[in-house]
């Protein structure tokens, strides 16, 4: 294994929490203060980011979409979910075995655990926040859904926020995306990350092997084989 510690980067919905339909009430929220009318529909959410959903949601209703409306949505969302974060630990849940996962790996020495999501950066500290598993990330090297539409970037970034802080390289060869959709795996492959993929999600372990993971798990519960599969995949 390289010398250079392995940075660790976690989806959040259906990877580390659920918290199924809070996210639509959210949007509907924010789209009710920007646009000061009820939203008819939410853009398709799985594995987007914010930034994209945002942009789809908007001209599904026929909203001419700007840099300043989507900053006005951003703002808005942030306001939305505060409304909304006092239900979220009693709707929601922290999945099987991640808190041991977590606990483990922040432990480690060689490892640097953060975020690489579509949940804009309020949002996801927000949701780790709700369930006490906040501690166990470095919120500052993380990648959030409002940085870019494109999960694959979001990759690169993390990784350059890495550097700066920690001063070291992370490339393919030690940065590690967890996730469970078939888009973690592409914007994990073409950012610059290996991927292992949890089928804790709408996909199976069919298709996220079909999706091109690098390893897949039904779960998170064997915690020593999570472990493993992280730091095997860095390995390469």
């Amino acid at each position: 294994m390289s010398s250079a510690r392995t940075l660790v980067l976690w989806d959040i919905d259906h990877t580390l929490v659920s918290i199924d339909g809070i996210g639509k009430d959210i949007y509907a929220e924010a789209f009710r203060l920007v646009t000061g009318q009820p939203m008819e529909r939410v853009a398709a959410m799985a594995g987007r980011t914010d930034w994209a959903i945002t942009v789809e949601t908007l001209r599904m209703h026929g909203v001419e979409v700007s840099d300043r409306l989507l900053d006005s949505f951003g703002v808005a969302l942030a306001e939305a979910f505060v409304v909304h974060e006092a239900a979220i630990s009693g709707r929601g849940r922290v999945l099987a075995g991640v808190r041991e996962v977590l606990d483990v790996l922040a432990g480690r020495a060689d490892v640097i655990q953060s975020v690489l999501t579509g949940n804009m950066e309020p949002l996801a500290i927000g949701k780790l926040r709700a369930f006490g598993l906040e501690h166990f990330v470095d919120f500052e090297v993380g990648a959030y859904g409002m940085d870019h539409e494109d999960r694959a970037v979001l990759v690169g970034m993390a990784q350059k926020r890495a550097a700066q802080k920690y001063g070291e390289s992370f490339t393919t060869h030690n940065t590690v995306l967890v996730g469970d959709t078939p888009n973690d795996i592409l914007a994990g492959h073409l950012g610059g990350a290996r991927v292992v993929a949890v089928a804790t999600g709408s996909s199976d372990v069919r298709a996220l092997k079909e999706a091109g993971a690098d390893l897949v798990l039904e779960d998170l519960t064997d915690t020593d084989a999570v472990v493993r599969a992280v730091l095997v995949a860095a390995d390469g």
